[in-house]
C-alpha cells in the first residue's frame, strides 16, 4: 500500500517537473499588465542615483519589493531549490515564501525540505499551508506548528478550489473555511495572508476576507501558470483531462485584481502576483496599488541552475525597476504609487 506521505512527495516531484517542462500557460487570457503604460517622462527631475527602491514588507526592510512565491517543499528536489532561494533572498534582501507545508506536518523527514531559516535570518519568510485543511479538526494546531517549524514571519493559506476539483488526489472541501480563517487570524502569533494559486482575488472575496481580520491577500491572479494545465499532465482519465482543458483560460486577471483588492482592503497588505515577469510588472501593480510583487516561475527556472542565477534574477528586476522608477519621475516606492503616469491602453475594436 502506497502511504500518503509518498503520494504527497509525488504529487510535488510531478508539479515541479511540469512547471518546468511542459507549456502550462494561459492560452489567451493574460495578467492585464500589458493594457497599462507609463508615460514617459523626459525630464524626470531627479539622478537615477538617488531612486531609492527599498520597501518595508512585514516588519522588514527589503531592497526592493520583491517577494519570492511560494514555490515548493516535500521532495527531495524541492529541498534544493528552497535552499538555494533562501540563500540568495538573504544575500538580496528579498522575502521569501515557501511551498505548502502540508507534506512537512505529516513527514519529519519531509520537513526538512522546508527548513531554510538558518539561511536566511534577517529577511521575512512566508509558511503556506491550504485553506481545505484549515477546517480538519487539529487545522488550528497545524497551522502554530507550521510557523514554528519554518520560524515563519506569517502563514499564508492558499486558496485553491479549482485546483483541488481537478486533482486526482484533491480535497475539495472548502464549507467552513472562511470562519475557519477569522479564528486563526485572530489567534496565530503571525499574521495570515490569503493567496490565490493563479486564478485570482475577487472584489467580493476581498471583502469577505476584510471583514475575517486577516492581514491581507497575495491576489496570484490569471495570466501566469495555470495549474489546471498542470494538473492535466498528470491526468489518465481522458475524460477529466478534457475537464481540465475546458478550464485553461478561466479566471480573472492580475491587473483587475491588484485594483479590486485594493479598494476592498484598504490600508491591508496587498500583494501583486500572477504571470509577472519584469520589474516594469512589478511597478505597475505598485502603481495599481500592491505593497509588494510576487515572482514564481522566472525563480524555480533560475534555482534550477544555481543561487547565482537567483541573484542575477533579482538584480536584473531591481534594476529594471529602478530605471523605470527614473523614467517616471518616482523618487521612492511611495512616490511610485502616488505617480500619475501609469495609463490604461484602449483596445482596438
Amino acid at each position: 500500500m502506497i502511504s500518503s506521505v509518498s503520494l504527497n512527495e509525488a504529487r510535488k516531484t510531478d508539479h515541479l517537473r511540469i512547471a518546468l517542462d511542459e507549456d502550462v500557460s494561459f492560452a489567451r487570457l493574460t495578467n492585464g499588465l500589458d493594457d497599462l503604460r507609463f508615460e514617459h517622462q523626459a525630464l524626470p527631475e531627479l539622478d537615477l542615483a538617488e531612486v531609492d527602491t527599498q520597501a518595508t514588507f512585514l516588519g522588514f526592510r527589503l531592497a526592493a519589493p520583491i517577494l519570492i512565491s511560494c514555490m515548493t517543499g516535500g521532495a527531495e528536489r524541492g529541498a534544493q531549490i528552497n535552499r538555494r532561494l533562501a540563500i540568495s533572498a538573504q544575500h538580496c534582501r528579498v522575502a521569501l515564501g515557501l511551498g505548502s507545508g502540508r507534506a512537512a506536518l505529516d513527514d519529519p523527514l519531509l520537513a526538512e525540505t522546508f527548513l531554510v531559516r538558518d539561511l536566511a535570518p534577517d529577511i521575512p519568510i512566508l509558511a503556506n499551508i491550504g485553506a481545505s485543511q484549515l477546517i480538519e479538526r487539529d487545522g488550528p494546531e497545524r497551522c502554530e506548528r507550521l510557523v514554528d517549524l519554518t520560524g515563519a514571519n506569517a502563514l499564508v493559506v492558499h486558496a485553491n478550489p479549482l485546483q483541488e476539483a481537478l486533482q486526482p488526489e484533491g480535497t475539495p472541501h472548502f464549507r467552513g473555511v472562511v470562519d475557519a480563517l477569522a479564528m486563526i487570524a485572530r489567534d496565530l502569533r503571525v499574521p495570515v495572508i490569503v493567496k490565490e494559486v493563479g486564478w485570482g482575488i475577487s472584489a467580493s472575496v476581498a471583502e469577505q476576507l476584510a471583514r475575517t481580520g486577516v492581514a491581507g491577500v497575495d491576489v496570484a491572479g490569471a495570466g501566469g501558470t495555470s495549474w489546471s494545465e498542470v494538473e492535466r499532465h498528470r491526468m489518465d482519465d481522458p475524460v477529466m483531462r478534457d475537464v481540465a482543458r475546458s478550464f485553461r483560460d478561466w479566471g480573472i486577471s492580475t491587473a483587475d485584481c491588484v485594483e479590486a483588492c485594493r479598494a476592498a482592503l484598504g490600508d491591508r497588505l496587498v500583494i501583486a502576483s500572477g504571470g509577472l515577469r519584469s520589474g516594469i510588472d512589478m511597478a505597475k501593480c505598485i502603481a495599481l496599488g500592491a505593497d509588494a510583487a510576487g515572482f514564481a516561475a522566472p525563480f524555480l527556472r533560475a534555482a534550477v541552475r544555481g543561487a547565482v542565477d537567483i541573484a542575477e534574477t533579482i538584480r536584473r528586476l531591481s534594476t529594471e525597476l529602478r530605471i523605470c522608477m527614473f523614467c517616471i519621475g518616482a523618487r521612492d516606492i511611495s512616490e511610485l504609487r502616488r505617480t500619475a503616469h501609469l495609463t490604461r491602453q484602449r483596445s482596438a475594436t
